[in-house]
């Protein structure tokens, strides 16, 4: 019966409807109201698919999420150990309350896009067991005044009504790129984005008004210096914990991960995909493995080899191979560019250069590939002087045997420019220790100016220097197109200019 009780009901109302119109009853009054019913039944139901999320489908409230645990996020062990250490005071309630501890009410998560802030965010509903709620700071972005602020209080009214429903103690909303919503209150936003975070501070005030459901706000940023300073004082966001970029264990860990449904050929060697994708996030790391298994298909191979890794690394970071066909003097152009970039790199850091190709790849019409860096976090003036060079040093290569430049050093002066503002923020120029904000435009110009000139005078040097090996190298490359390091290496050693 209740199977069919929808099409009986339907059924019934059509013959309703057509005994009324038999005996001559104006239909058109039912006709109005069943239309303005029918239109506020769909706006209600846009209304609510808006205003909350749960972690599959952040829109659609009544789909079980699918949670994660901390052992299956690779690459953060001190973010995960010391979120672990907070969320225990959710778990370990009764204990806590022995010795007067409030509980906590917010934990931020801050870091690089592609770093696995989300996942943290399920992970921690699992290993609380409780209900996991989740929407993105745009969702309470609305033109409608007070719209915003309504969606605030429905999202925490949802996550309580929600843990009652499954009978559960906690609750963990979890709201994404929250610096939308929580930005500086400095005058120059609209009045709903300050209605918004009013509520959301008057919401997370108010968390702990009940014993149960125990309510625990956790939001993800990657500009947290944009959050207003009433969002990030204890009593709000108790924990700010910072997610970073994994190092070569965690690239390693999160690789292993990505590769547990794929199949890897025997010889394969994640040490080394590790160390080749310094500076890659998780999601990177992920698109690795994927790109590698794609590659794998196209050649209709049984197994996902290195090279194919090594291939999905240069596609992450460059972009697909292009059908550009330029001409031949453009095409030697960018050999004297690459060139200059790997003889530089070569001569200040011996046994660097991997490979120079001038095959185009997204925006770039050649590239050299460098050997796996170690992990380091402080840098000196020394070595961030080396940086500046191997960037120099394609239109340095241009400059000696063109007499001018290309605009295909615009990414490599971007490059440059960028090192020079770390060391000054740093101390490491002739500025000293300075705020940089309060240097004139026209002091950092002039040591910019400075730096970069001593700096590329320098590099022409060392490039006039190693002439020879720059003609060999550049008919071997416009020949064959890829320049390995080892054949690079031993041009030099034959010319004598580099210990054998």
């Amino acid at each position: 019966m209740r199977k069919w009780g929808k099409e009986i009901a339907i059924g019934f109302a059509l013959v309703f409807i057509s005994f009324l119109a038999f005996i001559g009853v104006n239909l058109a009054p039912f006709a109005i109201v069943a239309v303005l019913l029918v239109a506020l039944f769909l706006f209600m139901n846009m209304r609510g698919g808006i205003t909350v999320g749960a972690s599959n489908g952040r829109n659609n409230p009544s789909k079980k999420p699918t949670f994660l645990t901390f052992d299956q996020i690779g690459g953060q062990d001190r973010a995960k150990q010391e979120l672990i250490e907070a969320l225990d005071f959710l778990v370990r309630y009764e204990e806590i309350r022995k010795f007067g501890i409030r509980p906590l009410k917010g934990i931020l998560l801050t870091g690089p896009p592609g770093t696995g802030k989300t996942l943290m965010a399920k992970a921690a509903a699992h290993y609380t067991n409780s209900v996991f709620v989740a929407a993105s700071g745009s969702e309470f972005v609305e033109m409608y005044v007070g719209v915003g602020a309504g969606r605030i209080r429905d999202l925490f009214k949802q996550a309580r009504s929600q843990a009652l429903k499954e009978k559960r103690e906690n609750a963990i909303i979890f709201i994404d790129e929250i610096d939308v919503i929580g930005g500086k209150r400095e005058g120059g936003q609209q009045r709903e984005y300050d209605q918004t975070l009013n509520q959301l501070l008057t919401e997370m005030d108010g968390i702990y008004s009940a014993n149960t459901p125990r309510i625990l706000l956790i939001a993800a940023t990657n500009r947290k210096e944009m959050l207003d300073s009433a969002l990030l004082r204890p009593g709000r966001f108790d924990r700010h914990i910072q997610v970073d970029l994994p190092d070569k264990k965690g690239r390693k860990h999160i690789l292993e991960l990505h590769a547990d449904n794929k199949p890897l050929h025997h010889e394969v060697n994640l040490d080394k995909v590790a160390e080749e994708s310094f500076g890659f996030s998780g999601a990177q790391l992920e698109s690795v493995m994927n790109e590698a298994a794609i590659y794998a298909m196209r050649e209709d191979k049984e197994f996902v080899e290195q090279r194919h890794l090594s291939l999905a690394i240069d596609k992450v970071m460059l972009g697909e191979k292009t059908d550009r066909e330029a001409t031949y003097e453009e095409k030697r152009r960018v050999a004297v560019h690459e060139l200059g970039h790997a003889v530089v790199a070569e001569i200040v850091r011996p046994n660097s250069v991997s490979q120079v190709a001038l095959s185009p790849r997204g925006q770039a019409l050649g590239f050299v590939r460098h050997q796996p860096q170690q992990d380091q976090y402080l840098y000196t003036k020394d070595f961030l002087e080396k940086q500046i060079m191997i960037a120099l040093g394609g239109a340095a290569a241009e400059e000696i045997f063109y007499g001018g430049r290309s605009t295909g050093s615009t990414n490599d002066f971007e490059q440059a420019l960028n090192i020079v503002q770390t060391m000054m923020k740093s101390g490491l120029t002739n500025l000293g220790i300075v705020d940089v904000q309060m240097v004139t435009k026209e002091e950092l110009m002039k040591e910019n100016a400075a730096i970069l000139e001593e700096l590329m005078d320098k590099t022409k040097r060392q490039l006039e220097e190693h002439i020879d090996v720059f003609h060999h190298s550049l008919d071997l490359l416009m020949n064959e197109e890829i320049l390995s390091g080892e054949q690079f290496r031993r041009i030099f050693c034959e010319h004598k200019q580099l210990p054998a």
